[in-house]
């Protein structure tokens, strides 16, 4: 992909037309400018991620403790198992336009809050998928400083409930979630 080879910056209508053989009157045609494809790759990357969450949901939820944030965790690991040219494209976009991640942002937001909810210890729930996170988001920019082996015990252990179980019941009364 043009954005993971070349950089942002590179990614013009032209280059998209060379790179995928199309002519660049039948991508415009689609398409009328660089931000309505970074759009469209975001939405693709939104729709896919949304599908496999709710496909563990079905899945998994009976048989989780918390299973938002087990969800969460899960998705972030499948983000890692793709080929990740159109996450550059994301990444592209954020520079760009920040405006393109608004609905990522709010889906983000409302996770979050679910998380919170069903959680025993809501800021050891958030904890735990920010960790999660930064595993997926540094694995992405090659700035990950464990090995993909370690990474994946990391991913292990945060989805494992029953070993933050005594940290959430050590949680002080005020973080627990009687105050939600």
């Amino acid at each position: 992909m043009i954005i993971e080879r070349d950089g942002a910056s590179r990614l013009t209508l032209d280059a998209i037309a060379r790179e995928s053989g199309i002519s660049k009157g039948g991508l415009m045609h689609q398409f009328r400018t660089k931000e309505a494809v970074l759009k469209a790759l975001l939405d693709h990357q939104i729709a896919y991620f949304e599908d496999f969450y709710r496909g563990y949901m079905d899945e998994h939820a009976a048989s989780q403790s918390q299973p938002q944030l087990a969800a969460q965790i899960a998705t972030l690991r499948e983000f890692l198992a793709r080929p990740h040219s159109v996450d550059f494209a994301i990444i592209g976009a954020a520079a760009h336009e920040p405006g393109l991640l608004s609905m990522s942002q709010k889906i983000d937001a409302a996770r979050a809050e679910a998380i919170k909810a069903e959680a025993a210890d809501p800021d050891l729930a958030i904890l735990r998928w920010a960790a999660a996170r930064g595993l997926a988001i540094t694995s992405l920019l090659g700035m990950c400083p464990v090995s993909p082996e370690e990474r994946d015990r990391l991913f292990d252990r945060l989805m494992d409930d029953a070993r933050w179980t005594a940290l959430a019941d050590a949680a002080p009364a005020g973080r627990k979630g009687e105050d939600r």
